[in-house]
């Protein structure tokens, strides 16, 4: 019988030394591998940080808006230019702009969507800014019809915009599709067109997701479109007069044209023992313009149809507004400033005002 192998310290001892050396490379092998592991991961990060500004915002589209035909294309406003309160506020000013013209038509627009698509609300709009009649049908139920009554009142509104440049970024096609943008392109048109006293936002703009459907699948592709811009630019479009004239190429002489005006004012405004050093501030609450068609006129003004201490921009048109209903009555043409301007201290549109006090008024002791 043989005796069992003794191992001995020795032997043992070289073993373990050979397993700790195998653990320690492994160990290291490892332990490089996920430090290189996260220096990839680090710099994947970065890349995506670098690039995520660049790509489109991932969009959500509802249902419907997906139920196209092949090779059908459709263009909507994103989710997130839809919540955007400068947005949501341009659309919101023009609705309330809309039911202010239509009120004795007892017309309620709710959605610029849904309720001007088929030509029926703004051939009433366009009618009763003009003072025009259109020769379309009152009623229109069918399709066609609808899109021929939308057609006459769309080349309508391009005779009056042409002669001042304004750029049709709408079709009939597009505003009978319900397109949003295109719907907005041309109510912010008529609004300045038309010296709407409404004060809209500037600088609104919307990214447009264009979808078409091709080989069974959607594609999309993005567009920014710009609504509206600064309302002097927006009105430049519409108003090149001597005053712009007069601001662009003659400013030395301005200093001229606003000395005529404050002694103008000033003969009758001393009346009431009040006197005018700057014209942008002070008649930029209106309680001055509203007293100085009192005396230009001779009558006296009851104080509780204006506010001869206004607080806050909505009183402050309020009496502009209703100097320009004084004027009318006076016989001058409703004028092309807008009260809002006014209350923003516009000089431009305030020297309009005067202006065409003085060369009706000049005269007058």
């Amino acid at each position: 019988m043989s005796s069992p192998q003794v191992r001995t310290p020795t032997l043992q001892s070289n073993k373990m030394k050979k397993d700790e050396s195998f653990l320690v490379k492994l160990g290291g092998t490892l332990v490089r591998k996920k430090k290189a592991k996260e220096v990839n991961d680090l710099q994947e990060e970065g890349k995506n940080a670098i690039n995520a500004p660049m790509s489109p915002t991932p969009i959500t589209l509802d249902p419907e808006e997906t139920l196209l035909e092949e090779n059908e294309e459709r263009t909507m406003i994103d989710k997130a230019s839809r919540e955007d309160p400068k947005y949501i506020e341009l659309k919101k000013v023009l609705i309330d702009w809309i039911n202010e013209v239509l009120v004795e038509e007892r017309i309620i627009v709710k959605s610029l969507k849904h309720d001007l698509y088929d030509g029926q609300v703004l051939q009433k709009l366009l009618e009763t800014l003009a003072n025009c009649k259109l020769n379309v049908a009152e009623v229109t139920q069918s399709e066609i019809a609808q899109k021929q009554k939308l057609q006459t009142v769309l080349e309508k509104v391009q005779d009056l915009l042409r002669p001042q440049g304004w750029p049709i970024r709408w079709t009939m096609d597009a505003i009978h599709g319900k397109n949003t943008a295109a719907i907005l392109h041309l109510l912010v048109a008529l609004a300045m067109h038309f010296c709407a006293p409404i004060r809209l936002p500037e600088h609104v703009s919307v990214q447009v997701v264009v979808v078409k459907k091709r080989e069974g699948l959607l594609h999309t592709s993005y567009v920014t479109e710009e609504l509206t811009t600064t309302t002097e630019m927006m009105m430049g479009k519409f108003e090149r007069d001597a005053f712009d004239t007069l601001f662009d190429h003659a400013p030395d002489k301005l200093s001229v044209v606003k000395k005529s005006l404050i002694t103008f004012v000033n003969k009758h405004l001393n009346k009431l023992n009040l006197e005018v050093t700057e014209l942008e501030t002070q008649f930029a609450d209106g309680v001055y313009l509203v007293l100085l068609m009192g005396l230009l006129e001779n009558y006296f003004i009851p104080l509780h149809h204006f506010y001869l201490t206004p607080e806050g921009f909505d009183q402050k048109v309020h009496n502009i507004s209703f100097a320009f209903e004084l004027m009318e009555d006076g016989g001058l043409k409703k004028p092309k400033a807008r009260p809002e301007d006014i209350v923003n201290l516009d000089l431009k549109s305030t020297l309009r005002v005067l202006y065409n006090l003085f060369t009706k008024y000049k005269n007058v002791e």
